[in-house]
């Protein structure tokens, strides 16, 4: 392409990238500069102020001098493990339940996806209450039944318990995704699958979870990449998120604590990288192990 064609090209859409601009900037300033900056700061010994070049060294001290990252990549994964099947089937069949044309459902689907628009801080410092030993709800609800009070996650031991109960109450964000994913099945198909007899259990088998395969296959990637990045628990749990016992020490809380509180930003950044490289090798995994999704040409 030649200057000339180049300079025509922008002067025919200008509009569009006018419009555009403050995005590009904005990805630029806030994303891409960032991004390159940690790469850069991974290579370094430094504080922000002062700059030790070290090569691969963060990176190795993370696989052979922290003692901590195990306990941590333990914290995470079964954090996830548990977490991630957990939401996904819970958020599925609450859009089930709400898939309808009854009265009243429209209510009950804002309902249900209120909690999910409250920021997560204000979300961390609600549940932080509620599970309080000593005012909480749950625990004077306990009380007056004549139980003895819960620690949730003031305690090692059902720390990991709480924080899972408590990610379930944002199930509405991924009920809207479901449905949006139910919206677009046929109903003609539906209506054929009547016509030859079949049950409601043999319509959802046959052609609710089918045809929503491409949805099941995004909000398992975007629901694994989000967990293994789960850094909630700043707001709410002892030790500043890392738990009784580092029972909540989870790996992007680990990232905070060692760029901000100890002050290891060239240490947090090769944290980042390699949680980013984790990442993408799981994207690639699940994408070459999709064969699975049933895609709307397929049909």
């Amino acid at each position: 392409m030649t200057k000339k064609s180049v300079t025509k090209f922008l002067k025919k859409n200008y509009e569009g990238w006018l419009f555009n601009l403050p995005l590009a900037i904005g990805l630029l300033l806030f994303t891409a500069i960032p991004v390159g900056t940690s790469l850069y700061y991974s290579f370094f010994e430094t504080d922000g102020f002062t700059y030790t070049f070290v090569g691969l060294d963060n990176y190795i001290k993370i696989f052979t001098r922290d003692r901590s990252i195990w306990q941590v990549v333990k914290n995470t994964l079964a954090f996830a493990m548990i977490s991630i099947p957990l939401n996904l089937s819970l958020s599925y069949l609450l859009a089930q339940l709400v898939n309808q044309t009854r009265k009243g459902v429209k209510t009950f689907r804002l309902l249900y996806y209120l909690p999910v628009i409250i920021p997560l801080v204000v979300g961390g410092l609600l549940w932080k209450d509620l599970y309080d030993p000593t005012y909480g709800i749950f625990n004077r609800i306990l009380e007056l039944i004549g139980l003895d009070p819960f620690p949730f996650f003031f305690q090692a031991s059902t720390s990991m318990f709480s924080i899972i109960l408590m990610n379930v109450w944002g199930i509405g964000g991924g009920m809207i995704l479901w449905l949006a994913a139910f919206k677009n099945i046929p109903k003609t198909m539906y209506e054929s699958a009547n016509l030859d007899g079949a049950n409601a259990f043999q319509r959802f088998w046959h052609i609710t979870i089918p045809l929503s395969t491409p949805m099941i296959f995004f909000n398992v990637v975007t629901s694994i990449i989000g967990t293994l990045q789960y850094n909630g628990t700043l707001t709410f749990a002892p030790r500043e998120g890392r738990g009784v016992d580092d029972s909540l020490y989870m790996y992007a809380v680990k990232i905070y604590w060692e760029a901000f509180h100890r002050g290891q930003i060239g240490y947090g950044s090769a944290l980042a990288w390699l949680l980013l490289i984790v990442c993408a090798i799981i994207t690639i995994l699940l994408f070459k192990k999709s064969k699975w999704v049933f895609y709307g040409e397929d049909i």
